[in-house]
């Protein structure tokens, strides 16, 4: 069996995406481990399947480079507006829908020479109440509350966007952090019963935020789009920015935009075609 696929980025978290309208993928949770191993397969963070849906233009399913199926992935379905859009799969629409396992999403596409360049997701509404991120805290939220992890108190807030963040704000450099060490004890922490996403931040002078992040089923990655708006809610809710502004979000795989509104939550970004091909299974 051959199958054809494209490889694609948001700022460095890079997917090999499957067009599902053509073919069908096969035991997708053990494709993505194999597939997403860099020596022996095509290397990537996971990989994700573009479908037929019946409420949007396309559905989108995510597997982490674990095999574990993610709900949402915020760069990868920027990757996915540009694969519909320039595919001609969308027509010229520059509005597009896209079906995921946290809801049906909305992109704004910006596109030059008839390619999507950048995309604008309406990533919906900030989820904080701890049984719904899940987390295993009291309380209607979780905000700057301290959590011993490794025997070190870290103060944490806690924050869903279709998958659960857990935003830690720090002096210390993050460009620094042994985050191979210390995201697994965040991840497997008991208090988040379905693992947790962790975002490390700085704050920097001119108010922008510095993020390394460590996900659940992949491990660091060069960049998390739910993991950014994660950060941009907490900062608000922390003091460090405020509502309805752009917040730039700096990330090992470049920079996104984020806006945290009563309503919702925006993110802008670019995505990237890095090339196409064909395995043989």
């Amino acid at each position: 069996m051959r199958l054809a696929f494209t490889k694609m980025h948001g700022c460095g978290n890079n997917y090999i995406y499957f067009n599902c309208f053509d073919q069908t993928i096969p035991e997708p949770e053990a494709l993505s481990i194999r597939l997403s191993e860099p020596h022996f397969g095509i290397g990537g963070d996971g990989i994700i399947l573009i479908s037929p849906s019946d409420k949007a233009d396309a559905q989108m399913r995510i597997f982490n480079a674990d095999g574990s199926e993610g709900k949402m992935c915020g760069n990868g379905i920027r990757c996915v507006g540009k694969y519909l859009y320039d595919n001609g799969m969308v027509g010229e629409r520059t509005t597009v829908t896209i079906d995921t396992l946290s809801g049906v999403k909305t992109l704004e596409l910006f596109t030059e020479n008839g390619k999507m360049v950048t995309a604008r997701v309406d990533m919906g509404v900030a989820i904080l109440a701890p049984r719904n991120i899940p987390a295993a805290f009291d309380g209607e939220h979780v905000i700057d509350a301290p959590l011993v992890v490794d025997e070190k108190v870290y103060h944490i807030t806690c924050v869903s966007m279709g998958n659960p963040h857990c935003v830690v704000f720090t002096d210390e450099k993050v460009a620094t952090l042994d985050l191979a060490r210390i995201g697994p004890k965040f991840e497997h922490n008991p208090l988040f019963p379905e693992r947790v996403n962790t975002e490390f931040v700085n704050v920097n002078p001119d108010g922008s935020l510095q993020m390394r992040v460590w996900e659940r089923g992949s491990g660091e990655t060069w960049a998390c789009g739910t993991g950014a708006c994660a950060v941009g809610v907490a900062a608000v809710l922390n003091g460090h920015a405020q509502k309805n502004q752009d917040i730039t979000v700096h990330l090992r795989g470049g920079d996104l935009t984020i806006r945290y509104t009563d309503e919702t939550v925006f993110m802008t970004g670019a995505a990237t075609t890095v090339f196409e091909g064909e395995i043989e299974l």
